[in-house]
């Protein structure tokens, strides 16, 4: 059961973290003497290169999976190309327009992930998908340095490279890794550092570290504001009644004002995620209502908390992966319920650093039973993470064929991007894209109509809900206001030239 003001190691009144000492924003005559054994003492103890051993070895898995599933033209969806336009863009300090959403597309107008330009640095040196896929790994690696580093000063032993595996391995990070790169991979190491100084009551750094998740994606204004919740309850009441309201004001600016100025609609496009299911409108009574109305979304939950052998629900900290839960519950979009894609990476440092305070509170419990089951808690999550991958996508870097990339698709593949020159402008569906947007303006299949793309380029196997018999009718069938021809077939693989001028005027381009 989560509880904020009661544990079983709580005497110290209410609003208090058991058994914490005073952080930094702590008058002088109550922080820790010399010689004291509080957190900030412990920090010192706690060496840092196991754990930078450990982020390092998880971030060469985390990318040499990325990579090969990239190498093997495996991209799950569109996203990896989405990203790299936006990137590309921030690194020539032009508007982040992404073609792919449609010629001339805003990306702030979808989903507001400014903090993404942090990346043009990195894209300057290696201005390529690969790129991203690297920086994600090192963001996910991050987030188990700081959670198991955490764990350690909290809980001493060997526990916090226990957790810092049962985190690496944890099937939210693996499915975000599997998942191509997305914009929440920031999210993870900042919500880590926000949990780590609410726990070591660094009050003032967590106010601080939670600032920017309100740059990191729309919705985590709000968990910003839980934070501020939590501030509020742990004594510190201005500073979590102003992040609160900032969190608050942050989430409806961004939503009702920010990416409807910068949307094409005028609107934000995913209210619909909740209020329709297809064609049919959907009342909010009814989305309340029907939040568990899928085993899909039980499962989630229920493995959720099971990854830390349920000792999270110890912790108040849990409560800061109630807005991310909420509005995937209400959504109709059965994409956001289960254990795949990205959703649930940004929860995992939270959740497993709430099993860390959720041991501490339990170890002197009167219960003798939960004081006992603290003892293995942290073993067992280990245990549950290993167990599971092998159903995971990391099991993958165990079978040979992982790292076979001269296969009959992928040579044909590349004789395709071969076939492209650097420069055009290139309509394509997922298999090709993030292989071409580092040089080619490239749009989605269907997705830009009257731009007569220079070339129209798919992959017959994509699985289209209709087999495509001519490839260049289908091409022309797409633009009207162009021919084009055959200009490369190998494997499933078709590029089609456009043999017409060029259009005078084509959407989404604008003349410098």
């Amino acid at each position: 059961m989560l509880e904020l003001n009661k544990s079983g190691t709580d005497r110290s009144g209410p609003g208090r973290l058991p058994a914490q000492d005073p952080g930094p924003d702590a008058a002088p005559e109550t922080r820790p003497a010399v010689g004291s054994t509080g957190p900030d003492a412990a920090a010192e103890r706690v060496p840092l290169r196991p754990y930078l051993i450990a982020g390092a070895v998880l971030c060469a898995l985390y990318f040499l999976y990325a990579y090969f599933q990239y190498s093997r033209f495996g991209s799950p969806s569109w996203d990896l190309g989405i990203f790299e336009q936006e990137v590309r863009a921030y690194a020539a300090f032009d508007a982040p327009v992404v073609d792919i959403k449609g010629p001339g597309y805003l990306i702030l107008g979808d989903h507001f992930s400014p903090i993404v330009a942090l990346l043009a640095p990195l894209y300057w040196l290696w201005p390529s998908a690969e790129a991203l896929l690297l920086a994600q790994a090192a963001l996910f690696a991050l987030g188990a340095v700081i959670v198991g580093r955490t764990t350690q000063q909290l809980l001493g032993g060997r526990s916090g490279l226990c957790v810092t595996v049962a985190y690496g391995l944890s099937w939210g990070i693996q499915e975000a890794v599997k998942a191509d790169f997305h914009e929440i991979a920031f999210a993870v190491p900042l919500l880590a550092l926000v949990c780590r100084a609410l726990l070591l009551k660094r009050y003032t750094a967590a106010l601080l570290w939670s600032l920017p998740l309100v740059l990191v994606k729309e919705d985590l204004g709000a968990t910003v504001a839980v934070v501020g919740f939590l501030l509020f309850v742990y004594g510190r009441r201005l500073q979590g009644a102003l992040l609160a309201a900032f969190g608050v004001a942050a989430f409806a600016v961004t939503l009702m004002v920010l990416i409807p100025a910068a949307s094409r609609a005028g609107t934000y496009d995913y209210w619909q995620k909740i209020d329709k299911n297809g064609e049919q409108d959907v009342s909010m009574l009814d989305s309340v209502l029907g939040v568990l109305n899928s085993s899909v979304k039980i499962e989630m939950l229920v493995f959720l908390i099971g990854i830390t052998a349920f000792m999270a629900l110890r912790s108040p900290l849990t409560l800061l992966i109630v807005p991310t839960l909420g509005w995937r519950l209400l959504s109709q979009d059965s994409n956001h319920w289960g254990m795949v894609w990205h959703y649930s990476a940004i929860l995992m440092p939270v959740l497993f650093l709430a099993l860390a305070d959720g041991v501490r509170r339990s170890r002197d419990s009167r219960r003798p039973w939960l004081a006992s089951y603290a003892k293995v808690a942290v073993p067992v999550a280990a245990a549950i993470a290993v167990a599971m991958t092998q159903h995971l996508p990391l099991r993958d870097l165990l079978r040979p064929e992982t790292y076979r990339t001269d296969d009959a698709r992928s040579q044909a593949a590349r004789a395709a991007l071969d076939a492209i020159p650097a420069g055009s402008r290139v309509e394509t569906d997922i298999t090709l894209m993030a292989h071409l947007t580092s040089d080619r303006t490239v749009y989605w299949v269907g997705g830009a109509p009257g731009t007569a793309p220079d070339i129209v380029a798919i992959n017959l196997d994509f699985g289209w809900s209709r087999p495509i018999q001519d490839p260049v009718a289908y091409a022309e069938q797409l633009h009207p206001e162009a021919r084009y021809r055959l200009k490369h077939r190998g494997g499933s693989f078709v590029v089609m030239e456009r043999t017409t001028p060029e259009p005078a005027e084509i959407p989404g381009v604008r003349e410098d």
